[in-house]
């Protein structure tokens, strides 16, 4: 690899050392970008993704995201400059086009109701579409892993493709373009305008300048209310299948539900509990637990899960944690993936709101989300926090941010658990 602040000759024309900001653009040799990235890692990545698949073939339960992990990293130190420029700019993309296409078109309904291969003319017929569009669309789908390919313009489902026949999955890609990608896009024009500083208001990052609106995320939704309910299906749909805080082996459930819970007293309060899939699934796991259950979240919210056939100890209770907490002693205020929607100073507001109805030495602040390791972060968790930071002005925070921001607030954590890499953990918290 050579690289010099030389002037760089391409095609017998010399460039002009040109500027970005401060900094001048270096010679680079132009094999470094059609040469692997890390030649050096593949040997040890080919040993790790060995072990994994071992592992893997013998159903070691771990096994799968440690050879996915190892897997990728392989992809990404085989992959040359050049082919990872093209995948960024053009594979995800189109690919992102095509699925949001297929989901309106009912294309993966079409296709994935049997294990039968289809023909892309007969799926063209199906769902009402030009078959040259669909041929173009189902080719693109299989080249980058959607679906299989059977044949000449002849396709089969996969898990993946099975789904998104499904509501909660399918309704991930129209929700991002109506309310989440066009503030991804215009982060570096936002960045660039307020001089590359660490966005902190919600009102005033890229969420507004790619929307074209004033309003903050959660306003904007409530103007557009078919983009909230797709929002809710996304983020119940990457909820599920991830260990939970519930289950057995995570975090302490029975010293919680052995508290002094008396005949009437609250036992989980679920703030911002969107449609009740927690709620829920506390009371499928630990049904004999005492105490209420209370679902809260505003009123617009909760039309939602009045449709969601909670079970009938699930109360409903309409309120804005911005507003002081109306149940008083709870055992424990739970939240999650809240916090992470707002900035430092909201955040702050919002647990000072909790800690007048909590009693000392019985209640719990119960946080569920992201805690962003020092090293070896897991890429779906950076990927969420570049999203928060464009579109909520907000963070996924690190340990020390959790620390600084509840103390802030006149609690303190007495325990951060964890059960895996990329996996959401449960921050209690206690009046300091």
């Amino acid at each position: 690899m050579t690289v010099t602040d030389e002037h760089s000759h391409a095609n017998g024309s010399a460039t002009n050392g040109s500027v970005k900001g401060h900094i001048k653009e270096a010679f680079v040799d132009g094999s470094v970008a059609i040469s692997p990235s890390n030649p050096e890692l593949v040997p040890g990545l080919l040993e790790q993704v060995a072990l994994s698949g071992n592992a893997f073939a013998s159903e070691d339960p771990k096994a799968r995201t440690d050879l996915l992990d190892a897997a990728r990293q392989l992809v990404y130190a085989l992959e040359t400059p050049r082919e990872a420029m093209i995948r960024f700019c053009w594979s995800q993309a189109t690919a992102f086009a095509c699925l949001e296409t297929g989901v309106d078109l009912g294309l993966f309904t079409a296709l994935s109701k049997d294990d039968k291969p289809k023909k892309a003319s007969e799926l063209a017929e199906t769902v009402g579409a030009d078959n040259k569009l669909i041929s173009r669309i189902l080719k693109h789908l299989c080249a980058v892993g959607v679906i299989l390919e059977t044949g000449p313009n002849e396709y089969r489902r996969t898990g993946m493709s099975t789904s998104l026949m499904s509501q909660r999955y399918s309704d991930a890609y129209s929700c991002m373009t109506a309310c989440i990608t066009k503030g991804v896009l215009a982060l570096p024009a936002q960045l660039k305008k307020t001089g590359y500083k660490n966005l902190d208001n919600g009102t005033d990052c890229a969420f507004q300048l790619g929307y074209k609106t004033p309003l903050h995320f959660f306003e904007f939704l409530k103007e557009h209310p078919d983009a909230a309910k797709e929002f809710n299906n996304h983020m119940s749909a990457y909820r599920q299948g991830r260990p939970s805080w519930m289950d057995s082996g995570f975090y302490d459930v029975p010293a919680l539900i052995n508290g002094d819970i008396g005949e009437g007293e609250a036992l989980l309060v679920d703030m911002g509990g969107s449609v009740g899939h927690d709620l829920s699934e506390f009371h499928r796991k630990w049904s004999s637990a005492p105490g209420r259950l209370i679902l809260q979240d505003l009123p617009e919210v909760l039309e939602q899960a009045k449709t969601m056939s909670l079970h009938p100890s699930i109360e409903i209770m309409a309120h804005d944690f911005f507003n002081e907490q109306p149940v008083k002693g709870a055992r424990a205020y739970y939240m999650h993936s809240i916090l992470h929607d707002w900035t430092d100073a909201d955040c702050k507001k919002i647990l000072e709101n909790i800690v007048p109805a909590m009693k000392r030495g019985h209640s719990k602040i119960l946080i569920n989300e992201n805690v962003i390791p020092e090293t070896n972060a897991y890429w779906e968790t950076t990927s969420l926090d570049i999203i928060m930071m464009a579109d909520f002005a907000s963070t996924e925070r690190t340990a020390d941010d959790w620390h600084a921001l509840v103390e802030s607030a006149g609690l303190k954590i007495t325990k951060i658990w964890t059960a895996q890499r990329g996996v959401e953990s449960l921050i209690e918290c206690e009046l300091a």
